[in-house]
């Protein structure tokens, strides 16, 4: 891979997979509970994300539109794994059971999204 730092990409995704699989209680650990039940596309959406946020930390060069829509899939992807009762952002501006019963159902579709958002990325950048 032309401009491409093997050590900072693998560096960067798994200090994203070990930061936030602590954060969102994807990875077991004392100090934080998750309030909703784990399944197995947290853990797939948690591992394609870390790895396509390895990909663009490890790009030498990048473009600002490239970067911004790399960030954009980054955050749905932390949004799609992540409890969504448990983060104090929306929580902050909707109420626990607004959050169960309105987001909770969507996480799938942002996961799906972040997937295709950052796979199309990394697709167009290799070829």
């Amino acid at each position: 891979m032309d401009g491409f730092d093997l050590v900072k990409g693998f560096g960067a995704g798994a200090l994203f997979l070990v930061v936030t699989g602590l954060v969102t209680g994807l990875i077991p650990n004392p100090v934080y509970v998750r309030m909703v039940s784990i399944t197995l596309l947290d853990y797939f959406f948690l591992v394609t994300t870390s790895v396509f946020a390895g990909y663009y930390f490890g790009k030498e060069e990048c473009s600002v539109f490239d970067g911004r829509l790399a960030g954009i899939g980054g955050v749905t992807g932390f949004l799609a794994f992540g409890c969504p009762i448990c983060n104090a952002i929306l929580l902050a501006f909707f109420s626990s059971s607004a959050l169960m019963a309105y987001f909770d159902p969507l996480r799938p579709f942002l996961g799906v999204f972040s997937t295709v958002l950052l796979g199309l990325l990394i697709y167009r950048d290799l070829s």
